[in-house]
């Protein structure tokens, strides 16, 4: 014999009505400076879609979790699509190093998106999990500029306040700009560089012969934060403290080689007299 079966349209503690559920894919560029850590969409390994490759997350490269296993340790990961794949980001091992790429408003007329990269905030080359924060990191530094571009973008990389200990090797930030995707690369309309160093204008300078001449000409270096505003609308641009205070020794320095050069050239006559 069948079992009764009893069928009710009532909604009960156990179901989930239409109504609640939030139907909306789009995502407030507007509003957006970087993927928000609060989400959790995408936190947990059971709700993302998995690896599509084993080159995104290669076994035994990181300690293998269960879903609770990374529930209990405090992992987030979170999911970024990268080209055609989905690649997972250990969100709690980056946290500290988030704020390195920021939403900075737009330019011209449309959709022109200004992407602030502050390498200040960029991880130590000493520390002992070094690869792996650069590894989750570039995924998520590839993952969000695809999110905040929606046309047309510029790119200031702030460089001022930064020790070599944090500066991104050059294969790294080749991989980032051979890994995003081609609308982004034809896309990329400048790159500002903000108190270019002598290291990294010598290091362009070697490797100008091996990069395209279009992407050549969209460099641009700029000494001072007076002259940034000059090109580009300042009102969203997050200029973090550290590099403020970088220009603020900077100025005091050169007025007090002027001073210098001054009070030199006062002295001259007195002495000859």
């Amino acid at each position: 014999m069948a079992p009764d079966i009893s069928l009710t349209l009532d909604p009960s503690d156990g179901s989930v009505l239409s109504d609640d559920l939030d139907e909306s894919g789009e995502i407030d560029l507007d509003g957006l400076d970087t993927p928000s850590e609060n989400s959790n969409e995408f936190e947990w390994e059971d709700d993302l879609p998995k690896p599509k490759t084993t080159e995104i997350i290669r076994k035994g490269s990181i300690t293998e979790y269960t879903a609770a296993e990374e529930k209990e340790d405090g992992r987030r990961w979170r999911m970024f699509r990268i080209g055609e794949q989905d690649h997972r980001v250990d969100m709690k091992a980056i946290e500290p190093y988030k704020k390195v790429i920021s939403h900075g408003g737009y330019y011209g007329d449309g959709l022109n998106a200004i992407v602030v990269f502050a390498v200040c905030f960029m991880p130590e080359s000493g520390q002992p999990n070094y690869r792996y924060l650069m590894d989750n990191l570039f995924k998520y530094v590839i993952g969000t500029l695809e999110l905040l571009v929606a046309e047309n973008y510029m790119i200031v990389y702030l460089n001022g306040a930064t020790t070599r200990r944090k500066m991104p090797s050059l294969g790294w930030l080749r991989k980032c700009y051979q890994q995003i995707d081609r609308r982004l690369r034809k896309n990329l309309k400048s790159l500002i560089i903000v108190h270019p160093s002598w290291f990294i204008r010598t290091l362009l300078a070697v490797t100008r012969p091996f990069i395209s001449s279009k992407f050549s000409q969209k460099i641009r270096y700029v000494f001072n934060l007076a002259e940034l505003a000059e090109l580009v609308p300042m009102e969203y641009v997050g200029i973090p403290e550290c590099i403020k205070q970088y220009e603020e020794e900077k100025l005091k320095k050169k007025q007090k080689r002027v001073d210098q050069e001054l009070n030199g050239k006062q002295d001259e006559p007195k002495s000859e007299q």
